[in-house]
């Protein structure tokens, strides 16, 4: 392993650096001195450990985080992880999104959404250099098709064993390759969820804000055969009984007290070069932004509030909302710093560093500008690129695309498939198809790619496709009234809105494809040599770049290192932990946000109109003070939310909030609007996450919901 990851550097830098670091478990033993200062009481080695306590309790959900909370493979999360599991099980004459759910028994329990799964991860390998073995001479398309080879094989060989799934993650741009090995949890079921007047209370007004009042959790439970080993859904099933769950903290915690976050962050930015940094806030975010604001627009239009077609459409409304507030602070926030001067300083300092050592000089001299070049390459169709984005976020035409890519794939030995069409992943494949049926309507689906083809349309004629100007009957010259009809057509003839259809094309022929009268089908067809080329270009460059951006970020890191900085690897969904305190924070000058808010909150925020709509037997609860075992002293009241400097991002959400002895004090749901753009650097005196506190969780669910037979389960400590 390389001299800069041994434990002395890491511990030497954490020790340095605020609470800024989202480390690998494995990193952690190194830190344990500054850990137990920091208010840690477990043995930090224990963290490191995948497969004790408390690790094993923390569990992916494939997007967001979770953890089991009883011996009866009971998992909590947030409400907006679980969204699309309550939308999946909704009606308008059974809106549980509105009304909220509660199994009284097992029996009582909703199976989740199709595809969705527990994973629990078990072991992480250093697998660098049998991913690179071989390679050293390749480049472009080559070295790409040699690194997806062996992490094809490594995975292969891991999944041998029944009910696990194995993937390679890449580290540093590509410097380390590990092998994760998770345990598989197939069978998950819908338990419980407050109403959304409690789970999503605030909505997009409050999204990234403070003050906060949201009960932002969810119950899911885990299910596997009488065996114990991972099945599909079955009456049979027993539930899942973890090696360790989490106990819940009925004291919580205070102002200044140490907490932890064990979870799968998704993705920063915090080591892209100047270009990029630019080039993502300057172009990327506000047309994102705007593009996300549009779909919007759309479905509400399309879809009355209230109607079946609404219903479908609410989880990805909630996630377009969140990211256009998110590209949106993330654009103000940029406007205002020294991002980008910062970021041409520091590569203007690398370049200095560099020159005075011939060594450096030689291993690195021409490393930026090669990664530039290469950059400059991939944006060169970069607004092409993100409205054919959005129109693969549409429901008909990418389902289309990808029912004939696997009819092609399938023609090939399973090992010398694209990733995604392999036997392995059929099982998630099928349930993409089955998931259909509740997130989509014709209508909206209609209407979305109207507006993006028409975008699409009005670009230069070089950044168009010719195939896809063929199959739409677009020309230099936009006919909106001969698009639209086009449109009519294709969705009035296609059968793939049935599932049926959907799942009897999974195993048909690309003879069979080609004969198709189907109009979307025969889009597919149309366009498959353009896109099986285009997706040549892109391996190529993205070969390129997986040669130069290691040899890029090994002398970031042995700069940083030099300087005495934090040397962790950005978020990649892989599991990290992070560590801080609660604590509030100072927004703009004259303004301190205190750490916790309070029941009372919520009631001077309530309007009695969404989304500040909270149940009537919670107002009257608050009204009197009906605190019972959850009261704090030092806010007078039961404690809803709060903040702490720990360092997250998306993909954190429903991760558990831990105090120093591994009880869940909290789950982690949101940042404060002031830190988003800690994706690209952190700021130890704004960065901010936010917590549903274990006590409000508690609270509500005894006074409010009469879930006592969830309480019962959880081992809750005072």
């Amino acid at each position: 392993m390389k001299k800069w990851l041994l434990s002395v550097a890491v511990a030497a830098s954490f020790a340095s650096h605020a609470d800024e670091g989202m480390w690998q478990p494995h990193q952690l033993p190194a830190m344990a001195d500054v850990l137990k200062a920091k208010g840690l009481e477990i043995d930090a080695k224990s963290i490191s450990k995948l497969t004790e306590f408390p690790m094993n309790a923390v569990i992916s959900l494939g997007g967001c985080t979770a953890s089991f909370v009883s011996p009866k493979g009971l998992v909590v999360t947030n409400h907006h992880c679980a969204y699309g599991s309550i939308q999946y099980n909704s009606t308008p004459e059974k809106n549980l999104l509105q009304d909220g759910f509660l199994a009284k028994t097992f029996a009582d329990e909703l199976p989740a959404a199709p595809g969705s799964r527990v994973y629990v991860t078990e072991d992480v390998t250093n697998v660098t250099e049998r991913v690179k073995a071989g390679l050293e001479n390749k480049t472009g398309r080559e070295f790409y098709q040699g690194v997806e080879n062996q992490e094809k094989a490594l995975v292969a060989e891991c999944e041998k064993d029944e009910g696990y799934r194995c993937q390679v993650y890449s580290f540093h741009g590509g410097l380390e390759y590990y092998l994760v090995k998770q345990l598989e949890i197939r069978d998950v079921r819908l338990v419980y969820n407050p109403a959304g007047s409690v789970g999503k209370y605030g909505g997009d007004v409050d999204n990234w804000m403070w003050p906060r009042h949201t009960g932002d959790y969810s119950f899911y439970r885990a299910y596997v055969s009488k065996n114990g080993k991972p099945a599909e859904f079955s009456a049979d099933n027993v539930p899942y009984e973890p090696k360790s769950f989490l106990k819940v903290s009925a004291k919580g915690v205070s102002e200044g007290d140490f907490v932890m976050v064990a979870g799968y962050p998704g993705r920063t930015n915090r080591y892209r070069t100047a270009t990029e940094v630019q080039n993502e806030f300057e172009w990327a975010y506000p047309e994102g932004k705007m593009l996300r604001e549009r779909f919007i627009e759309i479905i509400k239009a399309t879809a009355p509030e209230g109607s079946d077609e609404r219903i479908k459409y609410e989880s990805q409304i909630a996630g377009l909302a969140n990211y256009a507030k998110n590209f949106t602070s993330m654009i103000e926030f940029y406007g205002k710093s020294t991002m980008l001067a910062d970021r041409k300083a520091l590569e203007a300092k690398l370049a200095e560093w560099i020159a005075k050592d011939s060594s450096r000089e030689a291993k690195y001299g021409k490393t930026l500008a090669e990664l530039d070049a290469l950059i400059a390459k991939s944006k060169a169709h970069q607004e092409r690129d993100m409205i054919l984005s959005y129109i693969s976020s549409t429901t008909m035409l990418p389902t289309a695309n990808n029912l004939y890519r696997l009819a092609h794939e399938k023609q090939l030995p399973d090992m010398q498939r694209e990733p995604g069409f392999q036997d392995r992943d059929m099982t998630r494949f099928k349930a993409s198809m089955e998931r259909i049926d509740r997130r989509y309507a014709a209508s909206v689906d209609k209407a979305v790619l109207f507006d993006m083809l028409k975008r699409y349309a009005a670009l230069p004629e070089a950044q168009r496709l010719p195939a896809m100007d063929k199959a739409f009957g677009i020309d230099n010259k936009v006919n909106e009234a001969k698009l639209a009809k086009t449109l009519d057509k294709m969705y009035a003839k296609t059968e793939l809105g049935n599932k049926d259809v959907r799942l009897a094309w999974m195993e048909k022929s690309v003879d069979d494809f080609k004969a198709s009268k189907d109009p979307f089908i025969q889009f597919a067809v149309a366009m498959y040599d353009t896109n099986m080329s285009e997706e040549k270009k892109e391996k190529e460059l993205d070969g390129e770049l997986m040669k130069v951006r290691p040899q890029y970020m090994d002398a970031i890191i042995a700069y940083n290192l030099e300087q005495g900085k934090p040397v962790y690897a950005d978020a990649n969904s892989s599991l990290r932990v992070t560590v801080g305190h609660v604590k509030g924070y100072s927004p703009k000058d004259g303004l301190v946000a205190v750490p916790f808010t309070r029941l009372e909150g919520i009631v001077q925020k309530d309007t009695g109109i969404d989304p500040f709509d909270a149940p009537k037997q919670q107002l009257e609860l608050i009204k009197q003070k009906q605190y019972g075992d959850f009261y704090m002293k030092s806010i007078d009241s039961v404690p809803v939310n709060f903040l702490s400097t720990l360092d997250t991002t998306g993909g954190n959400s429903g991760s558990p909030t831990l105090n120093g002895r591994a009880e869940l004090v909290g789950l982690l749901f949101d940042g404060v609007y002031e830190s988003i753009i800690g994706g690209w650097a952190f700021d130890n005196e704004i960065n901010r996450s936010i917590h549903v506190d274990s006590r409000y969780m508690l609270w509500v669910m005894k006074y409010l919901d009469h879930a006592d037979n969830l309480l019962a389960e959880m081992e809750i400590v005072n």
